[in-house]
């Protein structure tokens, strides 16, 4: 069951940031100037699809492991954070198209993402290297983020 709650809660978060940046891709996303790295957009869906579930198995990990309270907790409540600071990238950057205020709110996600790594890690190796994957996917997204900044 916690896995299931842990998907569902991910997932959820996913789904409101997906509300905000899907209408906007073919339109103003489109129309921004964008550095040559930037991927194709059919790879964002599926990669972020993968980080959602990496996540959500991570946060099952540290939460069905037998553990201090007060250390899980921490660790819940960052992983909680993060996930927030996740969706909010989207609202702000696609919904409310406004990379420049995106680009700060990036940092502060990718800083809290490594914070939640590094206290999952107490409680599960696995769970802190699932995390891997999605710190260096949101390091890229805030290099595209930044260039979109200074490019438009």
């Amino acid at each position: 069951m916690k896995l299931v709650i842990s998907l569902i809660v991910t997932f959820a978060a996913a789904g409101i940031g997906s509300y905000f940046t899907t209408p906007n891709i073919a339109t103003w996303y489109a129309s921004l100037n964008k550095p040559f790295f930037n991927p194709p957009n059919w790879i964002f869906g599926p990669m972020w699809s993968v980080l959602y579930i990496l996540m959500a198995v991570a946060l099952y990990l540290v939460w069905k492991k037998e553990f201090a309270r007060q250390e899980k907790t921490k660790a819940v409540i960052l992983y909680a954070i993060q996930l927030t600071l996740n969706t909010l990238w989207s609202v702000i950057f696609f919904g409310m198209k406004a990379p420049a205020l995106a680009l700060p709110e990036i940092i502060l996600l990718e800083i809290t993402i490594i914070l939640t790594a590094y206290s999952f890690k107490k409680i599960s190796t696995v769970a802190a290297r699932l995390l891997i994957p999605y710190i260096v996917w949101v390091g890229f997204a805030a290099i595209l983020n930044l260039s979109i900044v200074v490019l438009n």
